[in-house]
C-alpha cells in the first residue's frame, strides 16, 4: 500500500508540474499574441495617421486650386475644419488632424492644419528681426548669423568653426541654411529654455505635465495655454510664389514697360506713362512709392524729337541709358497731382511687385501670423501687431498687402519697411495627424510639412516621434 501511495503522490506531483509548465507556456503564448496584436495595432494606427495626412494634402491642393480660380488670397477653410478632420472613421479605427490653438485663438485643440508662413523664418529673418525674439542676446544673434552664413568671418560676438571645435563633443557649424528649427539649439549662446518654453517634448501640444505648475517637469505657469517659446514662432520652411492670387506672374514696377503696366486692370495708358516717367527720376523701392507718382504737367513733358526709332541716337549722339532722366526734364515732380489713391492702390497691389525673384522665401502671412511674430517685423511694435490681428478679425482677411494701410497706426513709412517681408497667402503647411485603433486604444502620431505648388505637393519634413 505504501508503494502504491508513493507512486500516486509522485504522479500527482508530475501532473502538478506539468500543469504549471502548460500554464506557463500558455501565459507566454498569450503575451506573445498580445505583443504581436499590439504591434499590429500600432502599425494600423500608423497607417490611419497616414490616411489623415493624405486627406489633408488632397484638401490643401484642391483648396489652392479653388482659390486660384476665384482669385482669393486666403480662405482659412482648413485651419479649423472639424467636419473634415475630427475623428474620421476608417476601418477598425479613426484618425484626426489637429493642432494646439494659439493664445490669440483660445488655446484649445483645433481640428485643422497650420501654415509655416505664420512663423518667422530663421534662414531669412534679418538680425534686427531676430533681435525682437524675447530674451535673445546680441551674442546669440551674432552666432545665428555666423552659423547660417557661408563665410568663415566671425561677426563681433558671434562664433565660427574654431569656437565649436573646442566643445565636448566638437562639431562644425553648418555655414548654410538651418535644416530644422531644433538645429537652432546647436548654435552657441542659444538658451534651451527660451527655445522650448513649456513644450519640453516639442510636439506642439499642451500635454498634462506641461500644464500642472511645478508638480512635474517641465515647470509651467498652469494657465491652460501652451507657451512653446521660440519653437512656436519660428520655421525654416516658409516660401510663397511671387504671383497674384490668380497665379499670374506679377508685373515688376521697377522694370516693366508701359505695355506691361497697362495689362494690369486699373492702370490706364496715361498712368503707365506717368509711372515710367516718375521711375526715370525716382527709384521705386517699394510698392508704396506708387502713391507718390504725380501727373505729367506740360512743362514736364519731354520735347518733341525728330522721327526715328525709339532709343536710336541721332547723328553725333550717344545712346542714352535706359530709364536715365532726360536733361530737359526737371529733377523733381513732387508738385504735380498724385495719380494713385489708396483705393486704387489696394485694387492693383496684388498684380505688382518690386522683386525680381520668382519666390518669396521667408515671407510672413499677415492673415495668419500671431502678434508675437508680427512684432518681429521692421517698424512694427506690439501695439501695431495687435491692431493688425484685430483688423483681420473684425474686417476679414487682407486681400493684398496694401490693405495694411487701412489698419489704425499703420503708415506709408512702416509699410515700405515691411512690404517685401509679408504676404497674404500661404503655400507651406504643417499637418499633425493621429491614428487610433478603437478596440485597443493604440495610437500613432505623424507630422509632415508640405509645400503646395501649382501642380504638385512636396513633402519637406516628416516626424513620427511625437
Amino acid at each position: 500500500m505504501r508503494t502504491r501511495a508513493s507512486i500516486l503522490v509522485g504522479l500527482l506531483w508530475c501532473l502538478a508540474l506539468l500543469a504549471v509548465v502548460v500554464i506557463g507556456v500558455l501565459h507566454v503564448a498569450t503575451l506573445d499574441l498580445r505583443v504581436a496584436k499590439n504591434y499590429g495595432d500600432l502599425i494600423q494606427a500608423h497607417y490611419l495617421a497616414l490616411a489623415g495626412i493624405e486627406k489633408a494634402k488632397a484638401l490643401l491642393y484642391h483648396e489652392a486650386k479653388d482659390r486660384s480660380t476665384s482669385g482669393k488670397s486666403h480662405s482659412a477653410e482648413l485651419y479649423d475644419a472639424p467636419q473634415q478632420f475630427r475623428d474620421v472613421t476608417l476601418g477598425r479605427g479613426q484618425f484626426r488632424v489637429f493642432r494646439q490653438g494659439r493664445r490669440d485663438e483660445g488655446g484649445k485643440i483645433v481640428y485643422g492644419i497650420s501654415d509655416e508662413e505664420s512663423r518667422l523664418n530663421l534662414n531669412y529673418a534679418t538680425t534686427n528681426e531676430l533681435g525682437k525674439l524675447y530674451g535673445i542676446t546680441p551674442e546669440a544673434i551674432a552666432s545665428i548669423a555666423d552659423y547660417r552664413d557661408a563665410d568663415h568671418t566671425v561677426t563681433p560676438g558671434g562664433a565660427e568653426a574654431a569656437d565649436y571645435a573646442v566643445l565636448d563633443p566638437p562639431y562644425l557649424p553648418r555655414d548654410g541654411p538651418l535644416q530644422t528649427t531644433r538645429e537652432l539649439l546647436m548654435v552657441r549662446g542659444i538658451d534651451r529654455e527660451l527655445f522650448v518654453g513649456e513644450d519640453e517634448n516639442q510636439n506642439g501640444l499642451l500635454d498634462p505635465p506641461e500644464d500642472d505648475g511645478n508638480d512635474s517637469y517641465p515647470p509651467d505657469n498652469r494657465d491652460g495655454f501652451l507657451d512653446a517659446g521660440w519653437s512656436g514662432m519660428v520655421t525654416v520652411d516658409s516660401s510663397v510664389r511671387n504671383v497674384s492670387a490668380t497665379g499670374k506672374e506679377r508685373v515688376n514696377i521697377q522694370s516693366a514697360d508701359e505695355t506691361s503696366l497697362t495689362s494690369v486692370p486699373g492702370i490706364s495708358s496715361d498712368l503707365a506713362k506717368a509711372i515710367v516717367a516718375y521711375r526715370n527720376e525716382n527709384r521705386l523701392e517699394s510698392l508704396a512709392d506708387l502713391l507718390d507718382v504725380t501727373a505729367l504737367s506740360p512743362q514736364n513733358q519731354p520735347p518733341q524729337q525728330e522721327n526715328r526709332p525709339a532709343n536710336q541716337p541721332g547723328l553725333g549722339e550717344s545712346p542714352a541709358p535706359q530709364n536715365a532722366p532726360s536733361p530737359n526734364r526737371p529733377s523733381s515732380r513732387s508738385t504735380g497731382e498724385k495719380l494713385i489713391s489708396e483705393d486704387l492702390f489696394t485694387d492693383i497691389a496684388d498684380e505688382l511687385t518690386t522683386e525680381s525673384e520668382q519666390n518669396q522665401p521667408g515671407a510672413v502671412n499677415i492673415n495668419t501670423a500671431a502678434p508675437d511674430v508680427l512684432a518681429c517685423l521692421p517698424g512694427i511694435d506690439r501695439e501695431l501687431a495687435q491692431a493688425i490681428v484685430s483688423y483681420r478679425q473684425s474686417s476679414g482677411f487682407f486681400q493684398n498687402i496694401a490693405w495694411l494701410l487701412k489698419v489704425p497706426g499703420m503708415n506709408r513709412e512702416i509699410f515700405k519697411q515691411i512690404a517685401s517681408r509679408v504676404s497674404v497667402r500661404s503655400e507651406t503647411f504643417r499637418i499633425l495627424s493621429e491614428g487610433k485603433v478603437r478596440s485597443t486604444g493604440a495610437r500613432k502620431r505623424l507630422q509632415v510639412i508640405v509645400h503646395v505648388g501649382p501642380s504638385s505637393i512636396e513633402t519637406l519634413s516628416y516626424r513620427e516621434d511625437l
